[in-house]
């Protein structure tokens, strides 16, 4: 397939375009093309790489429509945008073969808490601006007491 598509940017390149605005636009189909270089083959190099975006929106569809179901809302819920990384690639996953114990059981056990702690972080925008909505009296003046304590001599 890559030889096929060097074969039509050659082509292109050697076409003589009579007019400017066409040789305008086959340059820069070529720049682009040649600025995502090998990514646009890789899903032909992993066995079971879906081929078009068509194909990923299906898989992620498939996450996202149980979720609206069991919900009732349209968009995606707030957990599946802070926890998207972990719950996305999980659930894909899941979809192609069954986990069992034994294989979270091999889990490296720092990356586990380094991913944990990276979640967490993702979520601290989410928690805040909930305290703000709630009572923004005390979260503001929680804010001042903190910057207080900030300015004044140790």
């Amino acid at each position: 397939m890559q030889a096929r598509y060097d074969r039509l940017l050659a082509d292109i390149r050697d076409e003589a375009s009579p007019t400017l605005p066409l040789r305008k636009m086959a340059a820069q189909f070529i720049k682009v093309t040649a600025s995502h270089g090998a990514q646009i083959f890789a899903c032909y190099d992993v066995p079971g790489l879906p081929r078009t975006d068509n194909d990923l929106e299906q898989r992620f569809g498939g996450v996202r429509h149980p979720l609206r179901r069991a919900t009732g809302q349209k968009n995606a819920p707030a957990s599946l945008v802070v926890r998207g990384p972990a719950r996305l690639p999980t659930a894909v996953a899941s979809r192609e073969r069954p986990f069992t114990a034994n294989d979270l059981a091999a889990v490296d056990i720092e990356h586990w808490r380094k991913q944990r702690a990276s979640l967490s972080q993702r979520c601290l925008p989410r928690i805040l601006g909930r305290r703000f909505r709630q009572n923004p009296q005390a979260y503001l003046q929680e804010l001042e007491e903190q910057l207080v304590k900030l300015s004044l001599p140790p």
